[in-house]
């Protein structure tokens, strides 16, 4: 069945590039169709890429190019839970690397001002465990981090 809801994200001329490089990030992730103007608009002419329809880790978005009028807030973002810390490494890097900018507890954003969490999913065991204090410890660590560090919240949720 075809998702009923296709988030949509508004770029400024660059929908294709910022596609191109969100579909390395993940599998089961792909440019599905790329949409060029009929006709002239506000954001391009006749033939430029108009929407770029894709598919990121299994779920439908659309990348349009709808001009400079609208920009990325932290009110939005994309959650990635990563399964261990090369993953969780291996995305940071990407996203960051690729002219983004870090930001603290696991935030940061991409070149285009797209906000990402890159969670580890162990950090939400050891914050949501039952054992409030382990809890506590793990959160107090990990609101002094940029990137996720496991091994370290590890170490913060066992006292040491």
């Amino acid at each position: 069945m075809p998702q009923k809801i296709i988030p949509s994200l508004w770029f400024h001329g660059d929908a294709e590039q910022a596609v191109s490089f969100y579909v390395t990030l993940l599998p089961d992730s792909r440019v599905d169709r790329i949409v060029r103007a009929p006709a002239d608009t506000p954001a391009g002419p006749e033939g430029s890429v108009l929407v770029v329809e894709f598919t990121l880790a299994g779920q439908s978005y659309l990348a349009l190019n709808g001009g400079p009028e609208f920009r990325f807030t932290e009110a939005v973002s994309f959650q990635i839970l990563t399964d261990d810390q090369d993953e969780t490494n291996r995305l940071w890097a990407a996203i960051t690397g690729n002219g983004g900018a870090e930001s603290m507890c696991g935030w940061c954003k991409d070149r285009w001002g797209l906000s990402w969490q890159i969670t580890p999913r162990r950090l939400m065991e050891l914050n949501t465990g039952p054992d409030r204090d382990r809890a506590r410890r793990s959160m107090q660590a990990m609101m002094g981090m940029h990137k996720i560090d496991i091994a370290t919240l590890e170490r913060a949720a066992d006292g040491n």
